[in-house]
C-alpha cells in the first residue's frame, strides 16, 4: 500500500510550529540569560538558569502548541458535522449559499452555477466546508507533529543565546549576546513572514522590536538585583 502524501498545508503548518519554536526558544532564553548576566558575573549560575529556562520553555511550547491544534482540530470536527446535518436536511439551501459565494467573486452566473454543479457533485461536504468556514476537511493539521516540531526547535533557538553569552567575555558578554539574538531574529521573523505570505519588514522588525524589549526589561530587572 502506497504511503499517503503529507500535504503542503500540513507541511506548512510543522515549518511555522519550528519557525515560531525558534523564535521563542530564542526570545524566551534570550532573556533569561541577559537578565542574570546583568545581575552576576557566574558564569555557572547564567548558564545553569539558561538551561532551565530551555527546558522548561521546550515543554511549554510543545504542550501550547499540542492543545492549540488539538482545540482548533475539534472545533473543525464540530463544523464538519453540522455541515453534513445541514447537507441532509437542506442540500439546496447550502448549494445556494456555494453558488453565492462564486457570484460574490464575480464569477459569471453561468460559470457559477457550473462550477457549483461540478464541486457539489464530486464532494459536497468538502465544498461547503471550504466555503463556508475556509479550511479542507481532508486536511487535518496533526497535534502531535506539531508538538514534536516545537519540542525540537525550541531548544535549538535556544542554544544562540546561551552560547553567546558563555563564549564571550564577561564584560561584553551582554552586547554581544543582544547582536547575535537580533540577527537570528531577522531570520526567523523573515522565515514567518514567507510562510504566512505577510510583509516581510514589518515581520521583520516586530520581531525584532520584541526581542529587545524582552532583553531590555530582564536586563533592568538584573541590574536591580546586581551584587
Amino acid at each position: 500500500m502506497a504511503k499517503k502524501k503529507t500535504s503542503l498545508a500540513r507541511r506548512i503548518n510543522v515549518l511555522r510550529a519550528s519557525v515560531m519554536g525558534a523564535n521563542d526558544g530564542i526570545i524566551s532564553v534570550a532573556g533569561i540569560v541577559i537578565g542574570v548576566a546583568a545581575a552576576t558575573s557566574n558564569g555557572y549560575a547564567i548558564l545553569i538558569a539558561g538551561l532551565s529556562g530551555a527546558l522548561a520553555g521546550t515543554i511549554s511550547m510543545a504542550m501550547g502548541e499540542y492543545v492549540s491544534v488539538s482545540t482548533q482540530k475539534d472545533s473543525q470536527r464540530m463544523a464538519l458535522i453540522e455541515e453534513k446535518e445541514r447537507l441532509d436536511e437542506d442540500y439546496q439551501s447550502e448549494y445556494d449559499f456555494v453558488k453565492k459565494k462564486y457570484l460574490d467573486q464575480g464569477i459569471a452566473p453561468a460559470l457559477a452555477t457550473q462550477a457549483t454543479n461540478e464541486l457539489m457533485a464530486k464532494d459536497a461536504l468538502g465544498t461547503v466546508v471550504l466555503e463556508r468556514h475556509g479550511f479542507n476537511p481532508h486536511e487535518f493539521t496533526s497535534p502531535y507533529a506539531a508538538a514534536i516540531a516545537s519540542m525540537i526547535s525550541f531548544p535549538l533557538g535556544s542554544i544562540l543565546p546561551m552560547v553567546a553569552v558563555m563564549i564571550t567575555p564577561a564584560a561584553t558578554r551582554i552586547w554581544a549576546t543582544v547582536v547575535a539574538v537580533l540577527i537570528a531574529l531577522c531570520i526567523t521573523g523573515y522565515a514567518a513572514a514567507v510562510l504566512g505570505d505577510a510583509e516581510r519588514g514589518k515581520s521583520v522588525v516586530r520581531n525584532v522590536v520584541a526581542g529587545l524589549l524582552t532583553m531590555a526589561v530582564t536586563f533592568v530587572i538584573g541590574q536591580l538585583f546586581a551584587r
